[in-house]
């Protein structure tokens, strides 16, 4: 892959991508533009610790659904470093790894809502804070709990509020947590997946080129 071009805010947005579609697009562009990010770089994930679905498009050609939705967009970047580790893919460690990359940037790791609530099973979750921001994007209809009515508590009493009710800081690291409301798009790669296997369109769901490459190698068909 080629070398991610040196930022001083850079956005990490990992995922499977299983497909990528215009929500990640848009989720990753609103949070650019409000965080005023030089770029965002696009992490596909190997092997998710989280998720127990099978993934039944293999790394390089979801890896290839990355490159083609984003090719036009020059504050886009990808990376491969999680298909290039053997195992399951840790924020932690790729995190780490854009820090050694990247040792005097703002480093600021997007994640949807959903999975930001459920930050205290990750690997060494707590030194994620200490290594980069959080941009948390809320899905439509997915109300935002108040910071402190999250678990472990004597964990989240090292926040203090920040600039407004959408902006935390974390004490001991000085590295804040944003939320943002993502209000334009409501679409999963689960439902286009299910809209495939059904022979239903999912045109000005996911990207041209991205649309035509599954529906020409006929992924997700028969799954």
């Amino acid at each position: 892959m080629p070398p991610i071009k040196q930022s001083t805010r850079l956005g990490i947005l990992g995922g499977t991508f299983n497909p990528i579609h215009l929500g990640h697009l848009r989720g990753a562009d609103e949070a650019r533009e409000a965080l005023h990010l030089d770029g965002v770089c696009f992490v596909p994930v190997a092997i998710p610790p989280h998720k127990s679905e099978r993934i039944e498009v293999p790394a390089n050609h979801r890896l290839e659904f990355v490159r083609l939705a984003i090719e036009n967009n020059p504050a886009f970047s990808i990376s491969d470093v999680e298909l290039q580790r053997e195992g399951k893919s840790y924020s932690v460690e790729t995190v780490r790894h854009f820090r050694r990359q990247n040792p005097t940037a703002d480093l600021f790791f997007i994640v949807g809502l959903d999975s930001f609530l459920e930050i205290t099973t990750w690997k060494r979750y707590k030194e994620l804070f200490s290594l980069c921001h959080f941009v948390a994007l809320s899905r439509p209809g997915l109300s935002r709990p108040q910071l402190t009515d999250l678990t472990p508590r004597e964990f989240w009493e090292t926040f203090r509020p920040g600039e407004n009710a959408d902006h935390w800081v974390h004490g001991p690291s000085g590295h804040s947590t944003y939320f943002l409301n993502r209000p334009f798009m409501d679409i999963s790669s689960s439902e286009i997946r299910d809209r495939i296997r059904r022979g239903i369109s999912v045109r000005y769901m996911m990207p041209e080129r991205v649309e035509a490459y599954v529906l020409e190698r006929q992924f997700y068909i028969g799954s």
